[in-house]
């Protein structure tokens, strides 16, 4: 029992310290976010105390974030940069890198502490006041950020140097004309082992200098040594240089050699084509096997950055994924794009506007390689909760993968198809988007006539449908269709002109007329064009003007197809007009025309003699002719009077039958998508499309062309400088001796780019080669010293011998 009470008792007591320490942290939640007068604040920023300083920078920088106005206190804060407290001078510098630029007099008052702060012993602060002094936007001081960059790049600590490496930019930005000292400071941090100084220092090049790919030579491998530890800024930053690098520094191999149907090359792209004397049948030796393939050669170079980009498929940043893809499908071959269509698909699995971004990206793929995209069909098909820009990209990405999956496939996604094709409480617009993508995926090349077929019988069940834009829509599906094989067709022309007084669109009606006219001639004997013009010609004055513009044009054609099979046997010139008015109307009504009394009686017998009564195609014709000469359209009163003047004289047939009864080129309907094709995969052109202007949007940059075969740099120019034995490798950490020699500058070459470049691709010797070389040199010095005096000794002994010499000609002369 007292075990019990102890155990209630103790509960009941934390019970009270959590409630007090709720209570507690409530109240400090209310008083930090509750905003103060600006001379309370100012007061706490003017104080002695430092826990009210600390407690009015906080206020300042929370209103700050929240975009309220805190320039008026910038005085009031700067005089805190002298604080001996870190967190004051961490609050100070990031007040200041926001309003610099706004008070750039006052700013200059705390470079000094600024600069004195690049010496401090705590890492985090020298970053900060790095940052802070590149961030003030006054020129007088580019020497001065210059300076503080090059104390940066040889400091202890990777953070300075990263912080040293995002400076150069705004240095560079500040003041041009300091860039020879920048590009020496870059190529030192390029080379740096420590991977997120590397990606600090990608990114500054690609903003400085993108095109002296000479600085990225001797860096190329150990970049992509340490691209799988680089954050996700620098991982793209690194892929977008490397893709620039790879284009001008890697010329484009290929080979075509002989490929069997059992045989795979995980290295090579192919691409089945025939010979050039080969037959339509059949291939040489009537071998199917016996093809050609185009395979793709990667320098090793490349290869080493294709290989080194697959763990990057793994990452959870989407932007990291579609630069891998982009570089595997511009400079990779087919192997390595089909590794990367899965995690480009589980991209969908994100959010709807990360989803939209992907969408367009897998339609770029797919619109190049849509082979592999097959497999992976059911994250394509439509759910009821997609938005009008997703359902879109899903329906093209069905027709795309259409031709090439395998007929049990092809048969669900045309149900699915036709599932949102029937007119219902669906949206307009997905109605109208499936009906093209059946279109679609009946012109495909590759689409078996079976298939073509069944799509046809979708289509045409819809002609009935009371939905007049769906009919409109399927009937312009349709025509494309007959037009791609007419005489395939003659039965469903029959059949659509049948259903012209169940249709009620003008455009649907207008496009029943014109597959009647056009394909009037396939067949003379069983031709309804005549007969249609006839029922046509009764309601012409109820029809609408787009209607009205193909019965004209009906009439025409069926003119001159009468006229091509009668040849007039007169060549005198004969008006489009009847001359015999009265005839003309008598022979038409005994087909069942229209009566115009009041005309007959206008117009008298000639000699009261019983005129020959025209053939029915031309009084249909000049029928036509009179109707449209008093229409309210003025386009179709000119249309008509260009057909009467072409076809008033039997001269003019042939150039009329070249005008009404040219073979028209098969329509064709692509991918929504190909205007897209020509940007870049995963750039901002490619979502906006023609909309962001010719081009793309300012700033687009297409990819560089391939360099051309023997104008590609040296290989040798890649080896590292610091040999074999120093290479990078991932997780592994640096020594204390490493560091020193990476801060010190220890085994760097640096390219400003005033120099002569090393093109002999000759390495760097080591520490250990100058003290041989400086030992060599001492022992030559010696054996030279060595050697003169000896050769001192000599000429002193011949000059004594000569002088005793002397001395004893002297005395035998005397």
């Amino acid at each position: 029992m007292e075990s019990i009470s102890r155990i209630s008792s103790m509960l009941e007591t934390a019970r009270d310290l959590t409630l007090e320490a709720a209570r507690d942290a409530s109240y400090i939640r209310k008083t930090s976010t509750r905003v103060l007068p600006a001379a309370q604040l100012k007061k706490l920023l003017d104080s002695r105390s430092d826990r009210d300083v600390l407690e009015g920078l906080r206020k300042v920088i929370t209103m700050t974030h929240r975009n309220q106005p805190t320039l008026p206190y910038f005085s009031s804060v700067i005089k805190n940069i002298a604080s001996p407290s870190l967190e004051i001078k961490k609050l100070v510098y990031i007040y200041l890198l926001h309003h610099a630029e706004a008070e750039p007099d006052t700013a200059l008052l705390s470079i000094n502490t600024i600069q004195k702060s690049l010496t401090d012993s705590n890492p985090q602060l020298r970053a900060l006041a790095l940052r802070v002094m590149s961030g003030i936007r006054v020129p007088v001081i580019s020497q001065i950020v210059s300076l503080g960059i090059k104390r940066g790049a040889g400091d202890m600590s990777p953070y300075v140097r990263r912080a040293a490496a995002l400076a150069i930019p705004k240095c560079y930005s500040l003041d041009p004309t300091t860039l020879p000292q920048l590009l020496e400071y870059l190529s030192t941090l390029l080379g740096d082992k420590q991977y997120f100084v590397a990606g600090a220092a990608v990114a500054a090049f690609l903003e400085v200098c993108p095109e002296r790919m000479d600085l990225i030579h001797p860096h190329y491998r150990s970049l992509i040594r340490k691209l799988v530890d680089m954050d996700e800024w620098g991982q793209l930053a690194t892929l977008r240089l490397m893709m620039i690098y790879a284009r001008k520094c890697f010329p484009r191999r290929t080979r075509r050699v002989k490929k069997s149907s059992s045989n795979t090359n995980d290295t090579a792209t192919t691409k089945t084509t025939k010979g050039f004397y080969d037959s339509d049948g059949s291939s040489d030796d009537d071998n199917p096997s016996h093809t050609t393939e185009e395979i793709v050669l990667l320098d090793p170079d490349l290869d080493l950055l294709l290989k080194s980009c697959t763990p990057l498929l793994q990452s959870r940043n989407s932007a990291v994924v579609i630069a891998v893809v982009r570089c595997y499908l511009y400079l990779g071959n087919s192997t390595y794009l089909d590794s990367a269509i899965g995690p480009l698909i589980s991209l969908l699995r994100s959010g709807t506007d990360i989803q939209h971004i992907a969408l367009y990206n897998i339609v770029q793929v797919c619109l190049a390689r849509p082979e592999p995209f097959a497999a992976h069909y059911t994250h394509f098909l439509v759910r009821s909760t997609d938005a009008p820009h997703i359902w879109r990209l899903k329906l093209e990405l069905l027709t795309l993968i259409f031709p090439h999956a395998p007929a049990r496939l092809q048969s669900l996604i045309l149900a699915e198809l036709s599932h949102f094709s029937r007119s219902g409480s669906q949206d307009p617009g997905l109605v109208r988007e499936a009906v093209r993508a059946i279109g679609r995926c009946a012109q495909s090349s590759a689409t078996s006539p079976r298939t073509s077929a069944r799509c046809l019988r979708l289509l045409l069940a819809h002609i009935g449908s009371a939905d007049a834009h769906l009919v409109a829509e399927s009937l312009e599906v349709i025509r494309h269709l007959i037009q791609r094989d007419p005489g395939a067709h003659r039965t469903t022309v029959v059949r659509l002109a049948k259903h012209l007084d169940a249709a009620t669109s003008a455009q649907a009606r207008a496009s029943i007329i014109w597959l009647v006219g056009e394909f009037a001639g396939l067949d003379p004997e069983n031709n309804i064009a005549a007969d249609v013009l006839r029922i046509l010609v009764k309601g012409f004055s109820d029809e609408a003007e787009a209607a009205k513009l193909q019965i004209v044009l009906l009439a025409a054609k069926v003119y001159v197809h009468y006229l091509n099979a009668n040849p007039p046997p007169d060549p005198v010139p004969q008006t489009s007009q009847p001359q015999d008015a009265a005839s003309l109307l008598s022979g038409f009504e005994e087909e069942g025309g229209f009566r115009d009394t009041e005309l007959a009686k206008e117009v008298p017998h000639q000699g009261h003699k019983e005129a020959e009564k025209p053939h029915p195609i031309q009084a249909l014709y000049h029928y036509v002719l009179l109707l449209t000469r008093y229409d309210t359209s003025y386009d179709l009163r000119d249309r008509a009077r260009v057909y009467r003047a072409l076809l008033a004289t039997p001269s003019s047939t042939q150039l009329a039958s070249l005008l009404l009864l040219a073979p028209k080129p098969v329509p064709q309907t692509p991918s929504p998508s190909e205007t897209r094709k020509g940007y870049t995969l995963g750039s901002a052109s490619l979502v906006v499309g023609d909309e962001g202007g010719v081009g793309g949007l300012r700033g687009y940059e297409d990819l560089p062309p391939w360099v051309e075969e023997g104008k590609e740099p040296d290989s040798r120019l890649r080896d590292e400088a610091g040999g074999p034995g120093k290479e990078y490798e991932p997780g592994r950490r640096e020594t204390a001796s490493e560091k020193l020699d990476s801060a010190i500058g220890v085994g760097r070459v640096v390219d400003t780019g005033l120099a002569p470049k090393n093109t002999n691709g000759i390495k760097e010797r080591s520490l250990d080669d100058w003290l041989a070389e400086d030992k060599e040199e001492s022992e030559e010095t010696e054996e030279e010293t060595e050697e003169e005096e000896e050769s001192t000794e000599e000429e002193e002994e011949t000059e004594s011998e000569e002088s005793d010499d002397e001395g004893e000609g002297d005395r035998l002369v005397k």
